[in-house]
């Protein structure tokens, strides 16, 4: 079986609706969550902190740098994730179908790279 990343993309420029929205999308997620565990394709998930809490490090020089903030300027970021095992493409497209609707946003599937 291959694993897929579903991920769900974020920009800067969205507006956080009311409490009472998100609340209702966190128990939608959870419920979509335990679907995808009683399926047994469940491998692992999780939301993120605000892109403003982002920490870059980069030792690919002479000397190590950290600094705060997120990688690029980019408007847009990954607000979260589910990882799970699928048979095929057209499954794991299925999985984001109801991915998205429980988390209100698009969903970008990938599968992960083979082992060499």
């Amino acid at each position: 079986m291959t694993q897929y990343m579903l991920s769900v993309p974020g920009s800067v420029d969205d507006e956080m609706p009311p409490d009472e929205v998100v609340q209702k999308m966190f128990a939608d997620v959870e419920t979509f969550n335990q679907k995808v565990r009683d399926a047994g394709k469940w491998v692992f998930a999780g939301g993120l902190e605000p892109i403003t809490t982002a920490t870059v490090v980069d030792a690919t020089g002479e000397r190590p740098t950290v600094t705060d903030g997120p990688y690029s300027e980019a408007k847009e970021f990954l607000g979260g994730f589910w990882v799970i095992e699928a048979a095929d493409l057209d499954e794991a497209l299925q999985w984001a179908k109801e991915g998205s609707a429980a988390c209100g946003g698009a969903v970008e599937v990938r599968p992960f790279a083979g082992e060499a």
